[in-house]
């Protein structure tokens, strides 16, 4: 796992359509890189023997972490044809003018780790990273393509997923003769390395795609290897946990269960994933009966969504059925920027390592 340093299976397309019910409030300050926290190595720390009697709220950030290649320059070789996770046949002739799009800016973080950044010629807003700061936005009011802007900038690829909108945009450009190849959709950590590897492909540099996919592999292994020594053993001692979706302003309150890559990645953090055990499964609205019986002793969130709620004392008078679990009762919310969470990209290993310190040792957290 790559050290962390001073900065931070989903259907995407339904997160998409949350994320369109939320409106302006989901966009405001979204291209503004929050502060970072520093967040040091789980296996660097000593944790908690009773993660259970913490309390209180911990927010973590990797920050605007600079992408670190696995290649430079990598040679490109075209054509190349193939069929993408929607079933399109494509031919792609070249990929000099790229645009990689997605919710969460997984896509650009992995063009930059194949060694093919500077290729780039636009990004979403979540993509925020240094190397990316001074080109052009194609998203606008959050999450939503900009036709105008995608073709004022003449690419050569699109590679997207179905996580932004409107699709009359992805359809706009395919007209307009541009090559647009969709990616697995799903996220969770078991098909990281596929979306790194379709990527790749895509882009005329499979080998590459492999060399990274591996190296991410083997860090979420590292990392969750470690997890495994410090984090509670026994079903009884690890932390029953919960992922809440939440934009406040909306009225959007979902709780993520089996199935939702949510799932996943408390499981990696070492936690009781509790939506199994209450037959909790996808992304469903919250209520009361379902807080309650699933007794949770820390919950997970999107940074921005629970500011939307006003903070935790917003959301416990909102839902106050959440003041009658352990999480609600020592206000254990752990949180982290909407971009980082749930991204399942090159940067899972350290979206892994600052949960679990959250979760384990929140006093080393500065």
């Amino acid at each position: 796992m790559r050290r962390p340093r001073l900065v931070t299976a989903v259907l995407v397309s339904a997160l998409a359509l949350l994320a369109a019910a939320c409106g302006p409030e989901d966009s405001s300050d979204a291209g503004t890189p929050t502060a970072a926290t520093d967040i040091p190595a789980l296996a660097e720390v000593s944790v908690t023997e009773a993660p259970k009697e913490l309390s209180g709220e911990v927010s973590v950030d990797l920050g605007a972490q600079e992408p670190e290649p696995i290649a430079q320059d990598p040679e490109q070789s075209f054509p190349v044809t193939l069929t993408d996770a929607q079933g399109t046949r494509t031919t792609i002739s070249s990929a000099t003018r790229i645009l990689a799009l997605d919710q969460y800016g997984t896509l650009s973080q992995i063009v930059y780790e194949l060694g093919l950044g500077d290729l780039l010629v636009g990004r979403d807003i979540s993509t925020q990273f240094a190397q990316a700061q001074d080109l052009p936005l194609v998203t606008h009011n959050g999450h939503e393509l900009n036709g105008e802007a995608i073709l004022g900038l003449s690419p050569d690829l699109i590679i997207t997923d179905t996580s932004l909108g409107p699709w009359d945009v992805i359809e706009q450009v395919r007209d307009a003769g541009v090559p647009v190849v969709v990616v697995d959709s799903k996220r969770n950590l078991d098909n990281t390395s596929t979306l790194i590897e379709q990527t790749a492909t895509a882009l005329g540099v499979p080998a590459v795609g492999k060399q990274l996919s591996q190296r991410t592999t083997a860090e979420v292994e590292a990392v969750t290897a470690t997890v495994a020594e410090k984090a509670p053993a026994s079903v009884q001692d690890k932390l029953r946990t919960v992922f809440l979706y939440v934009r406040g302003q909306s009225g959007v309150y979902y709780m993520f269960g089996a199935g939702s890559g949510a799932d996943a990645l408390i499981s990696a953090t070492g936690a009781y994933d509790v939506s199994k055990e209450i037959g909790w499964k996808g992304m469903k609205p919250l209520n009361d009966e379902g807080i309650v019986s699933a007794q949770p002793d820390a919950i997970l969130m999107m940074s921005k969504g629970l500011d939307s709620a006003g903070g935790v004392d917003g959301l416990l008078e909102r839902y106050p059925a959440l003041a009658n679990t352990p999480a609600g009762q020592n206000r254990r919310f752990i949180t982290m920027p909407d971009s980082q969470i749930l991204s399942f990209g090159p940067r899972s290993a350290d979206v892994i390592n600052a949960l679990a310190v959250a979760m384990y040792a929140p006093e080393s957290l500065r």
